[in-house]
């Protein structure tokens, strides 16, 4: 149980920081294709406002996608284990996705503006995809388990 909890609020974090990158970097080459201008230290403090500013709301969202993403996963493995990392790699994309289009869905709001496009959702997919590529690596069985 230490190993999977270990592995799981990394791997959240991870998630959250890319999805949050990828947001403000998409919503900022909008803006830019409206011709005006963005520069790199407005790029990166428009980043660190996002991290710190959306922690409160994004980041409690993207823990249950993956409280509720990553057992299904966990359970699949049971089934076939020697596809494993594909399997929380999925997990941590469908997640994110799911997250969005439920969203979308029951709200009939896009919580995060990029993923009003398919190329913003899926780039919020592959953040979730990488936050559970890291908790494949992180909780791995050790060989003396």
């Amino acid at each position: 149980m230490a190993r999977v909890l270990k592995a799981f609020f990394p791997a959240v974090l991870l998630a959250y920081v890319l999805a949050s990158i990828l947001f403000t970097q998409t919503i900022l080459a909008a803006v830019q294709g409206m011709g005006l201008e963005v520069s790199a230290g407005m790029r990166l403090a428009t980043t660190v406002d996002d991290l710190v500013g959306m922690s409160s709301s994004y980041l409690p969202l993207i823990l249950v996608a993956f409280i509720l993403g990553l057992p299904v996963a966990a359970g699949l493995t049971r089934l076939l284990p020697a596809h494993r990392a594909l399997l929380f790699t999925l997990a941590g994309f469908v997640a994110i996705v799911a997250l969005h289009s439920i969203m979308k869905a029951v709200l009939g709001v896009s919580g995060i503006a990029a993923t009003r496009t398919l190329p913003g959702l899926l780039a919020q997919g592959l953040a979730g995809a990488v936050g559970g590529c890291c908790y494949h690596l992180l909780s791995r069985p050790r060989p003396s388990e």
